[in-house]
């Protein structure tokens, strides 16, 4: 399946334009090194939380605004590769070192695909979620993930990816260990829906809430109170290019 690439990146707010002209002009490296697709996806609905949240786990200012960012591979394999080329190409190292953000607080990691369906090609809309899942509740995971699937689809979901970490690699200032709380027996999930637009997203969650079946018939597999999520809207995505 899918092997995903997912970064959390804050961004000063006003540079969002110099960010998208920036993104945009990796979408051909990216794509020669075997990326299958590339989405960058600006924050707009990313609440708080009580134990932690999207924008602590870069440690966002006032004045700056979180993006939900992926990369897919077709396997693993692949995704080494490009990301072995790329250390050791002068000409994308050169273009590192003018990035429009703090890559220092930039998180990023590996993730197998656990569950994936859906077409991209007509997204608009993103709703993104990081959290800790207990190792030994990998199936338990999967098969909650696989019971909900239908029911986004039912309520206009047109994708939905759920992956495991292969690899969560500890950052100087912060990564996604830290940021999920993460235990020694857990592992984390990066996982996204995605929508053709906000209202749809808006109206089938409300739908949702209503609906007996969101219910889970036993305690969830994972600590709800540490899932982070939010709300993105799509400025660079590969598929609708």
């Amino acid at each position: 399946m899918t092997y995903v690439e997912g970064f959390l990146t804050p961004v000063p707010t006003a540079n969002k334009a110099e960010y998208i002209k920036h993104a945009h002009s990796a979408i051909d490296l990216f794509k020669g090194l075997g990326a299958t697709r590339f989405v960058e996806a600006w924050g707009d609905d990313v609440p708080d939380g009580k134990v932690n949240d999207l924008k602590q786990s870069v440690a966002l200012k006032d004045d700056e605004t979180v993006l939900f960012s992926w990369l897919e591979y077709p396997d693993k394999a692949t995704r080494d590769a490009a990301n072995e080329k790329m250390m050791s190409d002068p000409n994308a190292l050169e273009g590192m070192k003018d990035m429009p953000f703090d890559g220092s607080r930039m998180i990023f990691a590996g993730f197998d695909a656990l569950v994936e369906a859906g077409d991209p090609s007509r997204t608009g809309y993103i709703d993104g979620y990081v959290l800790p899942v207990p190792a030994a509740n990998k199936e338990a995971y999967r098969e909650l993930a696989q019971r909900m699937l239908p029911l986004f689809q039912e309520f206009g979901a047109l994708r939905v990816v759920e992956a495991w970490s292969a690899e969560t690699p500890d950052g100087e200032v912060t990564d996604y260990n830290r940021a999920t709380h993460k235990k020694d027996d857990e592992a984390v999930v990066y996982s996204w829906i995605e929508w053709p637009d906000k209202a749809t997203r808006d109206a089938g969650w409300a739908k949702m809430m209503e609906d007996e079946r969101m219910k889970p018939p036993t305690e969830p597999p994972f600590d709800g109170q540490r899932m982070m999520w939010g709300g993105f809207a799509p400025i660079l995505d590969t598929a609708r290019s």
